[in-house]
């Protein structure tokens, strides 16, 4: 097993959150769809216990972050997938055993949104790929058959060659990239900037994946000066960017965009399909790619 699988019916996969709560139903259909699959879920007795505080939050800090790493560590268990996004996966960091994540056999991880601050620190601190996907109890997957086959793709078929697009694809700034992806959800790489005790990571040689959802035009304006000023940009051999779901009106974001990032000089293409919106692709974090910015914009895998 590596840690992007394929993975194989008959595997056991953990289901669990690091950020908020399933709703019952949501969760339900994600198990179902799961073992629909041939995989067997693996579901911890007290994963529905609130925290005590914060309902937003699917149980203590110290609960989620053992049962991620309990998942991750545990040689039965051949990988992992995340219920939901929301909010919470940054509280879980700093409570993670990162030696014992190491020493563990990889597998694969999927999921997206606020799970994109577990994706980079599997990156930086784990050193490990990841796979920045749909979540398996939310309707954005249950309603939207593309998306739903593009998972499955990515959870039983290698990686390798494919190559993702979108009808709205569209090069703004012309070129052709080479690098590791890395990436995710825009709001939660700059809620994690504030790393402390760790050397900033270097992006230089990389493509950049950036997406959001739900977030005001000026907000999105004011995540991307914050990566610009902490260097998140810099060296980046491409950007790709995905979804901007109910993110203002997208002419806004594409001219926002269009300001901040044209000016950085290198191959940038425009609403490539991951994300939060409809035939939401699944895409390996951490994997060498092209990104070809031209009449045909695509991201290749190596």
């Amino acid at each position: 097993m590596t840690s992007l699988g394929p993975l194989r019916p008959g595997d056991r996969v953990a289901v669990l959150s690091a950020s908020g709560p399933p709703a019952a139903e949501s969760f339900e259909r994600g198990i179902a769809l799961i073992e629909s699959w041939g995989l067997q879920p693996v579901v911890d007795a007290d994963f529905h216990t609130p925290h005590p505080r914060a309902k937003y939050l699917a149980g203590p800090d110290a609960y989620r972050a053992s049962q991620l790493q309990q998942a991750w560590c545990d040689p039965q268990i051949d990988g992992i997938f995340f219920a939901r996004g929301g909010y919470g996966a940054v509280r879980v960091l700093d409570l993670l055993d990162v030696d014992a994540l190491r020493a563990a056999s990889p597998k694969p991880l999927y999921g997206s949104s606020d799970v994109t601050a577990i994706h980079e620190f599997w990156e930086h601190r784990v050193g490990e790929p990841t796979w920045f996907t749909p979540m398996v109890a939310t309707a954005d997957l249950f309603n939207d058959q593309e998306a739903t086959r593009q998972l499955r793709e990515a959870v039983f078929e290698p990686f390798s060659g494919r190559e993702f697009s979108s009808p709205e694809a569209l090069s703004l700034v012309p070129g052709h990239a080479k690098g590791t992806l890395t990436g995710g959800n825009l709001s939660l790489l700059c809620m994690t900037l504030g790393a402390h005790n760790q050397v900033k990571p270097s992006n230089a040689g990389k493509i950049g994946l950036l997406e959001d959802v739900t977030e005001d035009v000026y907000k999105l304006d004011g995540y991307l000066q914050a990566l610009m000023r902490a260097g998140w940009f810099e060296g980046l051999s491409g950007l790709a960017l995905g979804s901007w779901k109910s993110c203002g009106t997208l002419p806004e974001v594409k001219a926002l965009c269009e300001e901040l990032l044209v000016p950085l000089g290198i191959p940038l293409v425009w609403e490539l399909g991951f994300g939060h919106g409809p035939a939401a692709h699944s895409i390996p974090l951490g994997v060498a790619a092209q990104l070809i910015a031209n009449d045909n914009p695509r991201l290749v895998l190596n």
